[in-house]
């Protein structure tokens, strides 16, 4: 593969030779056979049978050319190391001989690029080399991987296997978009997230700055941006962020902190590329400037999330309007690249508008696609007439149109074998893969009860190793075309930053191999083999990781004679499941699950069950599973299917005084649930868990199913064999309308005729835009 720069970074050329003092080398007998590294380097050959151990008192000095660049990296190594891995390696002075680390300048090293590097391990030491301070970086990331491998102990010594690393990436373009318009995030929150991202080799943070819910970018020539679209009215959660209901939601960053930011991350390699969405997505812009829109109105910053109509006018006045605020952009971003947006532009206010219809005659254009093509091509020209390249979505390639020449596209429509993609390249277009289906993050990971709030449909740990990042059908030439890989974190179900940790990690560990790692070492086993190790460097760095792609999913079913069968399993297959049965936390000392099991139904059992590697490293928390005569009765309303039969959207609740918050999984629009084969012999009473959750889904409005209701508040109705099958219990909403947070409901049961087996639906009247109902629980009792 032939490798695309995308010109983020000047290069100059460093060597990196590491070896160890008499205080921190020494060789010994091998105890350590390989090397536990993420992303997997392009080309590692362990060297015999002789391990090196470090431990404190490593000593590490600069030497040659561009001292006081490649001093900060062997700086921030040090503190690494120390923050981590408890070891404390010494800064040496110049001259020092007896020096255990030395960067030092080597025109001539023989490494792949201006990111690429080679380690040598031996009885000397270990000697990084790289042309370059990117390189070095690299490289430096790679030793700290080497020096955590599995299983390590804080404080002690690390023991690496002899060997040899020569590594470069296979992509120039390795992103991560982060959504600040819908949610913000702090400075330093978002500096503490480009550290984690340059510790996986990621180099690009698309940062999203505008949005319908919030301009987040100070502009000096337009003040207002700031004042007026930086703001929006506290809905829902937002509610629990401001304080209060009256306290609208606001934030945006200064030009001086956009200045940090963007040094910061140059410092460690990662290039912030600014994203200012158009013409779509502009509701906030509008609604600060009312003539910026066609109707000449003034709507609010938007509340809801989706796809709004609110489109900027594609008239001189408003490309006069973008070309200011490129201006600014420019001045702050030192980025080649500027992501213009052109997704999800609803085009029902241009195509209403007597004077934008005018203008698409005028023009000589058949339709909006064009004319939306039009206005980009004026802002793609600007772009490249000051020296930058233009970004943008594939979504006018979708439509039938097409896209401006000088334009970068980023294809995330990745059905049908990436065809949008290759269509693009097949324009001219250099394209970067960031399929919604696999890498956009917000989608949630799993379906297990205890899953945190995210998009439909599950993305999966393995469904995102999974993703094609060349086109099947791709030529060779055509494949050079694509410069690399991107997930997106987009925010509207990550209101803090511990969601969006929590969405991001482990998946981004999966976009650091695919943008990095060549095709030929793409492995899913030996990733999951790899993958303890980053965990606990994880855990290291505080990072709030998801533990759902090996958590013990359990399944209980009735067994013989009246007990109650357990079987686990969990997402990856990977791993040993330990249980315990008295409410004590799982070890890998306590039982390991091997087969189902089997617990009577006249006693109550605490089952707790956690997922462990084959090094003893805790990969999943406890699960808890409470099992008595009651456990078939009920379910959690994640466990229900949705009506439409379309997955649901996983939606935070209110925060309740004790405990987690909960999670709902939603049908938006429709608030219905199916429980096949409930069983139902003998049952008197039913005790349904609702919450009523703010409707923020303005572009889902038109499809939403409103049933008739009898009480103001509405009612839930429990129906046999289907939604209009016979009523078995009516539960006015009254009470629940009235409550904060969760409530509990309870009714008698009209118990249908036949064996105790039926098919339920379960359905709230009313009309969920007034307020979507979540069903957390159903409990039937005897």
């Amino acid at each position: 593969m032939k490798q695309r720069s995308p010109n983020i970074g000047k290069g100059f050329v460093a060597l990196i030779v590491v070896w160890l003092g008499a205080r921190g080398l020494a060789t010994a007998a091998p105890t350590a056979s390989a090397w536990s590294l993420l992303p997997q380097p392009a080309r590692a050959r362990l060297a015999g049978s002789r391990v090196l151990k470090i431990a404190d008192g490593a000593r590490v000095a600069v030497r040659g050319a561009d001292r006081e660049q490649v001093q900060s990296i062997a700086d921030r190594f040090v503190q690494l190391v120390t923050g981590t891995r408890g070891l404390h390696l010494n800064a040496a002075g110049a001259g020092d001989a007896g020096s255990a680390i030395i960067f030092a300048v080597d025109p001539q090293a023989s490494v792949v690029g201006d990111a690429g590097y080679r380690i040598v391990i031996g009885a000397q030491g270990i000697r990084v080399t790289a042309r370059s301070p990117r390189g070095v970086f690299y490289g430096g990331v790679t030793l700290w991987q080497l020096l955590t491998p599995p299983g390590w102990t804080h404080g002690s010594a690390a023991t690496i296997a002899e060997g040899v690393i020569d590594d470069h990436p296979r992509f120039a373009w390795r992103a991560l978009l982060l959504d600040s318009g819908r949610h913000f995030q702090s400075v330093a929150e978002i500096e503490k997230l480009i550290d984690w991202m340059a510790l996986g080799k990621l180099n690009v943070l698309l940062w999203h700055l505008t949005e319908d819910q919030g301009w987040r970018l100070q502009i000096p020539k337009y003040p207002a941006l700031t004042k007026t679209g930086a703001c929006r009215e506290a809905v829902g959660l937002d509610i629990e962020l401001t304080g209060a209901a009256g306290k609208p939601y606001c934030g945006f960053y200064t030009e001086a902190e956009v200045r940090d930011i963007v040094r910061y991350a140059a410092a460690r390699f990662v290039t912030v590329v600014p994203g200012i969405d158009l013409p779509g997505h502009s509701q906030a812009a509008v609604a600060t400037y009312p003539w910026l829109g066609v109707t000449g109105k003034r709507p609010a910053v938007w509340t809801d999330w989706g796809v709004s109509p609110w489109l900027l006018k594609p008239d001189e006045k408003t490309l006069q309007f973008v070309d200011d605020v490129l201006d600014e952009v420019m001045r702050l971003f030192p980025s080649r690249y500027i992501s213009i947006g052109g997704d999800e532009a609803d085009k029902q206010q241009w195509n209403a508008s007597p004077e934008v219809r005018a203008r698409m005659r005028r023009l000589g254009l058949a339709n909006m696609d064009q004319l939306q093509g039009w206005f980009t091509q004026q802002v793609a020209d600007y772009l490249v007439k000051h020296g930058r390249t233009p970004v943008g979505w594939d979504d006018e390639l979708l439509a039938g149109a097409t896209l401006p020449t000088s334009e970068t596209v980023m294809s995330w429509h990745g059905g049908d074998d990436g065809r949008l993609a290759l269509q693009a390249i097949r324009q001219g277009h250099d394209v970067a893969l960031t399929p919604q289906e696999s890498l956009y993050f917000d989608h949630y990971q799993s379906e297990l009860p205890d899953e945190w709030p995210g998009q439909p449909p599950e993305v999966t740990l393995q469904q995102a190793y999974d993703t094609a990042v060349i086109p099947d059908s791709a030529t060779a030439a055509e494949a050079n075309h694509v410069i690399g890989v991107q997930a997106c974190l987009w925010t509207e179900l990550m209101p803090t930053f511990a969601r969006d940790q929590r969405a991001l990690f482990p998946r981004i560990a999966v976009l650091s191999e695919l943008g990095w790692s060549p095709a030929s070492a793409h492995d899913w086993g030996g990733f999951l083999q790899r993958l303890p190790a980053e965990l606990a460097r994880y855990r290291a760095l505080g990072i709030g990781y998801a533990d759902t792609a090996f958590a013990p999913a359990s399944q209980v079913t009735a067994g013989s004679k009246g007990t109650l069968r357990v079987a686990f399993s969990n997402q990856t297959n990977f791993g040993t499941i330990h249980y315990t049965t008295d409410g004590s936390a799982p070890t890998v000392a306590s039982p390991q699950y091997v087969r189902p099991l089997e617990f009577s139904t006249q006693n109550k059992t605490v089952l707790r069950a956690a997922t462990f590697a084959p090094d003893g490293f805790e990969l999943a928390g406890p699960r808890r599973q409470v099992l008595d005569g009651s456990t078939l009765f009920s379910r959690d309303g994640s466990e229900l299917a949705a009506c439409s039969g379309q997955p649901g959207m996983r939606v935070g609740g209110g925060r309740p005084a004790r405990g987690p918050r909960p999670v709902y999984e939603l049908d938006i629009g429709d608030m219905c649930w199916l429980w096949p084969r409930a069983p139902l012999e003998g049952v008197k009473r039913v005790t349904l868990t609702v919450e009523r959750v703010a409707w923020r889904y303005g572009d889902e409005a038109p499809g939403a199913t409103v049933r008739p209701k009898a009480g103001a508040a509405g009612e839930l109705e429990i129906r046999a064999e289907s939604c209009k099958g016979p009523l078995l219990a009516t539960l006015p909403l009254t009470r629940a309308a009235r409550a904060k947070g969760q409530t509990k409901l309870d009714a008698t049961v009209s118990p249908p005729q036949g064996d105790g087996v039926h098919n339920l639906c379960i359905f709230a009247t009313g009309d969920p835009r007034e307020g979507q109902w979540a069903l957390a629980r159903v409990a039937f009792s005897k």
